[in-house]
């Protein structure tokens, strides 16, 4: 199975830039799908973005343009780069992984960061 561990989260004003990192260990690494999901107090958990391991990915619509999710396979480390951060996106942000095929949705990914924090002021 699976471990992942993020980091990179932090406090930042609006338009400003963070990159989150998830270090994942196991052998089955390459073989998963990955992604960042988000909840903020009060709102229910939304996917942000997925990537197989082929490199293809997807995105929420509302961070379509702003935020890159990447992959380095021989680290084993995935990537979330947010730029243009606006104060909705204030939320703890978690690493997931599942097996192929990807989605959006929480509930088919089967392993968890403990997340990383993301405060946006205005």
């Amino acid at each position: 199975q699976v471990q992942l561990v993020e980091s990179g989260g932090g406090s930042v004003q609006a338009g400003g830039s963070l990159r989150l990192s998830c270090a994942a260990s196991g052998y089955t690494y390459r073989t998963y799908c990955m992604g960042w999901f988000r909840r903020a107090p009060g709102k229910e958990r939304e996917g942000v973005a997925v990537i197989d391991s082929d490199g293809t990915t997807n995105y929420a619509d509302s961070v379509k343009g702003r935020f890159t999710i990447s992959q380095d396979n021989a680290k084993k480390t995935l990537y979330l780069q947010m730029n243009s951060l606006k104060p909705e996106d204030t939320a703890m942000y978690y690493c997931a992984a599942s097996v192929p095929p990807c989605t959006l949705f929480g509930t088919d990914f089967a392993y968890w960061g403990q997340g990383t924090q993301v405060t946006v002021s205005s």
